[in-house]
Order: C-alpha cells, then sequence, then structure tokens
C-alpha cells in the first residue's frame, strides 16, 4: 500500500477538519494519507518548501490568500508541482479554477464518495499507481 502526504490549506480549521474527514485516510484500498494542514498562506510555503507533498487540497474561500491564486502560484513557480484540487463554494467557479490550471475540483459541502474518489485518481497519477 502506497503512503501520501497530503497537504489541506484553509485559513479555517473547520474546513480543514471537513476536508480531512470528507478524504478519509484511506480513499481507496491501495492508497494511505498522511494530512499536513496550513492555517496561513506562509505556513502553506512553508511545509512545501519542507515536505514531499503529493497532492494540495485548497480552499477556495480562504482569505486572505484563496486557493485558486495559490494553486496558480504553484504552478507558475514550481517545477513539477503537485496536483491540485480546489473546493469551491460554487461550482460555477470552476471556469476560474481552470484557468490557475487547477487539477480537480470540488464543491461545498464535501461529499466523501466523490473526494476519496477525487483525491485517490490524483494521488494515483502523482505517485504511479495503476487504477
Amino acid at each position: 500500500m502506497a503512503t501520501a502526504t497530503v497537504l489541506l490549506y484553509s485559513d479555517d480549521p473547520q474546513v480543514r477538519h471537513r476536508m480531512r474527514l470528507a478524504a478519509g485516510t484511506r480513499p481507496a484500498p491501495d492508497l494511505q494519507i498522511e494530512f499536513v494542514e496550513a492555517g496561513t498562506y506562509d505556513e502553506c510555503v512553508r511545509i512545501l518548501d519542507e515536505y514531499e507533498v503529493d497532492l494540495v487540497v485548497l480552499d477556495g474561500e480562504a482569505a486572505p490568500a484563496g486557493g485558486i491564486g495559490i494553486a496558480r502560484q504553484l504552478k507558475d513557480e514550481i517545477p513539477d508541482a503537485p496536483p491540485t484540487c480546489v473546493v469551491l463554494a460554487r461550482a460555477a467557479d470552476r471556469w476560474l479554477a481552470a484557468y490557475a490550471r487547477v487539477d480537480a475540483t470540488l464543491t461545498h459541502p464535501l461529499d466523501p464518495m466523490t473526494t476519496g474518489q477525487t483525491i485517490a485518481g490524483l494521488l494515483r497519477k502523482r505517485i504511479g499507481l495503476a487504477a
């Protein structure tokens, strides 16, 4: 079984908690997740610099630094950046996430089945597991 590191970013601890619960520590039988959390932009950047992160799940509604902006910055500044998934309040904002080159989007409220499948798919691509 592969173990992956997933960074959860939101300025709201409740949102991070909901992200963690929806993803679960075993989104698929062949995957186990270790979570790292960031509550500020600076923490997010520090974690990305210090850890080997396999997936970044970002709160699109975080303030003052939103998840879409951070996702765009990651894609612009980090060669071989980890995949990004942004949690949006409105499905209508998917166009903005696409512009930021986000790999996947989810919407609030998070559905555990959809969240697990999305995260497992992104992680399998990143760490090279067959579906």
